[in-house]
Protein backbone atom coordinates (compact mmCIF):
# COMPACT_ATOMS: atom_id res chain seq x y z
CA UNK A 1 0.00 0.00 0.00
CA UNK A 2 1.35 3.26 -1.35
CA UNK A 3 0.07 7.08 0.66
CA UNK A 4 -2.81 7.98 -1.39
CA UNK A 5 -4.07 4.87 -2.40
CA UNK A 6 -7.35 3.56 -1.14
CA UNK A 7 -7.88 1.79 2.68
CA UNK A 8 -10.47 0.41 4.18
CA UNK A 9 -13.77 -0.90 2.94
CA UNK A 10 -17.23 -0.94 3.45
CA UNK A 11 -18.69 -3.67 5.62
CA UNK A 12 -22.37 -3.89 7.37
CA UNK A 13 -22.90 -5.64 10.57
CA UNK A 14 -24.91 -8.69 10.94
CA UNK A 15 -25.32 -11.59 13.37
CA UNK A 16 -22.84 -13.78 11.45
CA UNK A 17 -20.21 -10.38 12.85
CA UNK A 18 -19.22 -10.35 16.87
CA UNK A 19 -18.28 -6.97 18.00
CA UNK A 20 -15.77 -6.53 20.35
CA UNK A 21 -15.71 -3.03 22.14
CA UNK A 22 -12.40 -1.79 23.17
CA UNK A 23 -11.24 1.25 24.90
CA UNK A 24 -7.97 2.60 25.96
CA UNK A 25 -4.82 3.10 24.20
CA UNK A 26 -3.15 1.69 21.50
CA UNK A 27 -1.68 -0.94 24.13
CA UNK A 28 -5.01 -1.95 24.77
CA UNK A 29 -5.89 -2.55 21.74
CA UNK A 30 -2.85 -4.67 20.91
CA UNK A 31 -3.84 -6.91 23.88
CA UNK A 32 -7.80 -7.05 22.77
CA UNK A 33 -6.01 -7.60 18.53
CA UNK A 34 -3.33 -10.53 20.26
CA UNK A 35 -7.13 -12.66 21.80
CA UNK A 36 -9.04 -12.33 18.55
CA UNK A 37 -6.74 -12.09 15.57
CA UNK A 38 -7.22 -15.73 13.90
CA UNK A 39 -11.20 -15.08 13.98
CA UNK A 40 -11.66 -13.38 11.09
CA UNK A 41 -15.50 -13.20 12.07
CA UNK A 42 -14.16 -10.82 14.94
CA UNK A 43 -14.34 -6.89 14.38
CA UNK A 44 -12.78 -4.13 16.92
CA UNK A 45 -14.43 -0.79 17.43
CA UNK A 46 -11.76 0.89 19.09
CA UNK A 47 -12.91 3.58 21.27
CA UNK A 48 -9.56 5.83 21.60
CA UNK A 49 -8.12 7.41 24.62
CA UNK A 50 -6.62 10.89 23.96
CA UNK A 51 -3.17 9.32 23.49
CA UNK A 52 -3.90 7.10 21.20
CA UNK A 53 -1.10 7.45 17.97
CA UNK A 54 -3.12 5.12 15.88
CA UNK A 55 -6.24 6.75 16.41
CA UNK A 56 -4.54 10.06 14.73
CA UNK A 57 -3.43 7.77 12.15
CA UNK A 58 -7.02 6.57 11.86
CA UNK A 59 -8.69 9.67 12.09
CA UNK A 60 -10.37 8.63 14.46
CA UNK A 61 -11.35 11.07 17.30
CA UNK A 62 -11.69 10.21 20.61
CA UNK A 63 -14.39 8.05 22.63
CA UNK A 64 -14.51 6.17 19.06
CA UNK A 65 -17.69 5.66 16.14
CA UNK A 66 -21.02 5.97 17.01
CA UNK A 67 -23.21 2.66 17.00
CA UNK A 68 -24.73 1.75 13.51
CA UNK A 69 -24.53 -0.99 11.14
CA UNK A 70 -23.03 0.32 8.35
CA UNK A 71 -18.98 1.19 9.22
CA UNK A 72 -15.77 1.04 7.21
CA UNK A 73 -13.48 -1.68 8.13
CA UNK A 74 -9.63 -0.85 8.31
CA UNK A 75 -6.97 -3.59 8.60
CA UNK A 76 -4.48 -2.73 10.79
CA UNK A 77 -1.05 -4.51 10.82
CA UNK A 78 -0.25 -6.17 14.31
CA UNK A 79 3.83 -6.44 15.59
CA UNK A 80 4.11 -9.83 17.34
CA UNK A 81 7.18 -9.12 19.70
CA UNK A 82 8.82 -12.76 20.37
CA UNK A 83 8.61 -14.19 23.59
CA UNK A 84 5.11 -12.51 24.20
CA UNK A 85 3.71 -9.29 23.46
CA UNK A 86 2.21 -6.98 20.95
CA UNK A 87 2.17 -3.12 19.50
CA UNK A 88 -0.38 -1.68 16.66
CA UNK A 89 1.63 1.27 16.42
CA UNK A 90 5.38 1.16 17.49
CA UNK A 91 7.74 -0.68 19.71
CA UNK A 92 10.82 1.94 21.34
CA UNK A 93 14.30 0.72 22.06
CA UNK A 94 16.59 2.97 24.04
CA UNK A 95 15.93 5.79 24.64
CA UNK A 96 12.44 7.91 22.84
CA UNK A 97 13.48 10.52 19.77
CA UNK A 98 11.22 12.48 21.56
CA UNK A 99 13.33 12.52 24.63
CA UNK A 100 16.53 11.71 23.66
CA UNK A 101 18.90 14.73 24.54
CA UNK A 102 22.76 15.34 24.90
CA UNK A 103 23.51 13.86 28.28
CA UNK A 104 22.41 10.39 26.87
CA UNK A 105 25.25 8.37 25.46
CA UNK A 106 24.84 5.72 22.80
CA UNK A 107 25.58 1.70 22.94
CA UNK A 108 26.79 -0.77 20.32
CA UNK A 109 23.83 -2.62 18.62
CA UNK A 110 23.08 -4.61 16.02
CA UNK A 111 19.50 -4.66 13.94
CA UNK A 112 18.67 -7.11 11.13
CA UNK A 113 15.98 -6.35 9.16
CA UNK A 114 14.67 -9.47 7.24
CA UNK A 115 18.54 -11.31 7.78
CA UNK A 116 20.24 -7.61 6.20
CA UNK A 117 22.38 -5.49 8.94
CA UNK A 118 20.72 -1.98 9.05
CA UNK A 119 22.75 -0.73 12.07
CA UNK A 120 26.06 -2.58 13.32
CA UNK A 121 27.88 0.24 15.56
CA UNK A 122 26.88 2.70 18.55
CA UNK A 123 23.25 4.02 18.66
CA UNK A 124 20.95 5.94 21.30
CA UNK A 125 18.26 4.63 19.92
CA UNK A 126 15.97 1.67 17.74
CA UNK A 127 12.46 2.29 16.50
CA UNK A 128 10.57 -0.47 15.04
CA UNK A 129 6.88 1.19 14.19
CA UNK A 130 4.07 0.09 11.58
CA UNK A 131 2.27 3.28 12.44
CA UNK A 132 3.30 6.92 11.57
CA UNK A 133 3.13 8.67 15.21
CA UNK A 134 4.80 8.78 18.48
CA UNK A 135 3.15 11.10 21.13
CA UNK A 136 1.74 12.91 18.56
CA UNK A 137 5.07 13.85 16.47
CA UNK A 138 5.40 12.57 12.72
CA UNK A 139 7.98 10.17 14.23
CA UNK A 140 8.12 7.64 10.66
CA UNK A 141 6.37 9.92 7.84
CA UNK A 142 6.15 6.89 5.41
CA UNK A 143 4.92 4.72 8.10
CA UNK A 144 1.21 3.12 7.35
CA UNK A 145 -0.53 0.97 10.14
CA UNK A 146 -2.20 -1.16 7.58
CA UNK A 147 0.81 -1.88 4.41
CA UNK A 148 2.05 -4.97 5.96
CA UNK A 149 5.39 -3.47 6.86
CA UNK A 150 7.75 -2.74 9.56
CA UNK A 151 9.68 0.56 9.41
CA UNK A 152 12.45 1.01 11.45
CA UNK A 153 15.06 4.27 12.27
CA UNK A 154 18.32 3.34 13.90
CA UNK A 155 19.88 7.19 15.91
CA UNK A 156 23.37 7.10 15.60
CA UNK A 157 23.08 11.23 16.39
CA UNK A 158 25.87 13.06 18.02
CA UNK A 159 24.83 14.85 20.91
CA UNK A 160 25.66 18.29 19.44
CA UNK A 161 22.34 17.27 16.86
CA UNK A 162 19.86 16.07 18.83
CA UNK A 163 18.35 19.33 20.00
CA UNK A 164 17.48 20.21 16.22
CA UNK A 165 16.49 16.87 15.45
CA UNK A 166 13.77 17.06 18.07
CA UNK A 167 12.75 20.24 17.10
CA UNK A 168 11.81 18.83 13.51
CA UNK A 169 10.18 15.97 15.04
CA UNK A 170 6.66 17.33 15.17
CA UNK A 171 6.47 17.67 11.09
CA UNK A 172 8.63 14.58 10.42
CA UNK A 173 11.19 16.93 8.57
CA UNK A 174 14.08 15.26 11.08
CA UNK A 175 14.29 12.17 8.34
CA UNK A 176 16.27 11.69 5.84
CA UNK A 177 19.31 12.45 8.27
CA UNK A 178 22.71 10.43 7.59
CA UNK A 179 22.74 9.53 11.18
CA UNK A 180 19.56 8.39 11.19
CA UNK A 181 19.65 5.32 9.41
CA UNK A 182 16.05 3.58 7.56
CA UNK A 183 15.02 0.41 6.57
CA UNK A 184 11.62 -1.61 6.04
CA UNK A 185 10.69 -5.36 6.50
CA UNK A 186 8.78 -7.90 7.63
CA UNK A 187 10.82 -9.16 10.39
CA UNK A 188 13.26 -7.34 12.59
CA UNK A 189 15.77 -8.48 15.18
CA UNK A 190 17.22 -5.62 17.54
CA UNK A 191 20.25 -6.85 20.18
CA UNK A 192 22.36 -4.73 22.25
CA UNK A 193 25.78 -5.50 22.52
CA UNK A 194 26.53 -5.25 26.50
CA UNK A 195 23.61 -4.83 28.79
CA UNK A 196 20.08 -4.15 28.70
CA UNK A 197 18.15 -0.66 27.45
CA UNK A 198 15.19 1.03 28.20
CA UNK A 199 12.00 -0.26 25.95
CA UNK A 200 8.52 1.24 25.50
CA UNK A 201 5.92 -0.98 23.69
CA UNK A 202 3.03 1.37 22.26
CA UNK A 203 3.87 4.10 24.47
CA UNK A 204 4.12 2.38 27.81
CA UNK A 205 7.51 1.57 29.35
CA UNK A 206 8.47 -1.83 29.60
CA UNK A 207 11.17 -2.35 31.84
CA UNK A 208 14.46 -2.94 29.78
CA UNK A 209 15.75 -5.93 27.35
CA UNK A 210 18.58 -6.84 25.84
CA UNK A 211 17.06 -7.45 22.47
CA UNK A 212 14.15 -8.11 20.85
CA UNK A 213 12.79 -9.72 17.64
CA UNK A 214 9.67 -8.48 15.90
CA UNK A 215 7.36 -9.60 13.10
CA UNK A 216 4.38 -7.92 11.32
CA UNK A 217 1.33 -9.79 11.13
CA UNK A 218 -0.70 -7.71 8.41
CA UNK A 219 -4.32 -6.69 8.72
CA UNK A 220 -4.60 -8.78 11.89
CA UNK A 221 -6.36 -6.03 13.98
CA UNK A 222 -9.79 -5.14 11.87
CA UNK A 223 -11.06 -2.25 13.18
CA UNK A 224 -14.40 -0.50 12.46
CA UNK A 225 -14.18 3.03 11.67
Amino acid sequence: MRPGEPWGEPVRLGPDVRVVEVAGDDADLAAATRTVADDPAVLLRFAPSPGSDLARALGLPVGGPPPGPDRTLAACDLLDLAGGGAAVNAVVLGVAPDRLHARHRRHRVTVEVDGRAVGDGRASTVVVASGQFLRGADLVPRGHPGDGRIEVQVYALNPSQRRAMRARLAGGDHVPHPRIAQATGRRVVVRWDRGERPIEVDGRPQGRTGGIEVTVRPGAARVLL
